[in-house]
């Protein structure tokens, strides 16, 4: 009688391929490409062309973790919050077209001239972009230099209270919907170019269940 045959297990990878493929993408830019294809074929379904012609502007102060490296890290003196500053660059549909991240001391200009560049470089069909107060003439300058109309949009001196701004508020709605994801409530990630390819692959997860109209149960209710 012949024994148990026993099969010859393949090397395990010293990471794990989720990891792996996390990384890869990243550097390669694969998780560009998928979240792009994703948005223009989102922008289509809702009767749009595939890229804007207006962009709203806006910047969110995020905690970091312990361990992230205090190099790529600064506090926000305005909000008082250590850690990194995601700067999100989105259509009239909250679709993300650009994300930068920078510690959180940078200034609101650095951020906006980083996503003015990204914008102009990814779609040349966008001629304004919306931002709050927190820009000044510094970024409306260099709007200019890459064809973008850059509007600061003011509060309204008679109203009083939380008033959202129309078009522009759709850059805050976003970065509420991306606070639903673990991973992005805080900053974990070492390096910048990871914390945005996280932003990628969330936004990637939303507009999936947009085009499929999939839904996912809360976790308020789960």
């Amino acid at each position: 009688m012949g024994g148990p045959t026993i099969r010859r297990a393949r090397p395990v990878p010293q990471e794990s391929v989720g990891k792996y493929y996390f990384y890869k993408w990243r550097d390669d830019g694969t998780d560009q490409t998928i979240h792009d294809l994703l948005r223009w074929q989102l922008r289509e379904k809702r009767k749009r062309l595939a890229d804007p012609s207006l962009v709203v502007l806006d910047t969110q102060s995020i905690h970091a973790a312990v361990g992230v490296p205090a190099a790529t890290t600064g506090k926000d003196a305005a909000k008082r919050v250590p850690g990194r500053k995601r700067c999100l660059a989105v259509d009239v549909l909250g679709l993300v077209i650009d994300c930068v991240v920078l510690p959180a001391s940078a200034h609101e200009n650095t951020a906006g001239i980083a996503l003015l560049d990204g914008v102009a470089g990814q779609c040349d069909t966008v001629r304004k972009a919306l931002v709050d107060q927190g820009f000044k003439k510094k970024a409306v300058d260099h709007g200019k230099t890459v064809g973008i109309d850059v509007e600061i949009v003011e509060r309204n001196p008679d109203q009083s209270g939380f008033v959202p701004q129309a078009k522009r508020w759709i850059v805050e709605q976003t970065n509420g919907i991306l606070m639903f994801y673990r991973r992005l409530v805080r900053d974990y990630e070492h390096r910048l170019t990871s914390s945005r390819s996280r932003v990628l692959w969330a936004m990637t997860s939303i507009m999936s269940r947009r085009l499929t109209g999939a839904t996912l149960a809360s976790w308020r209710t789960a």
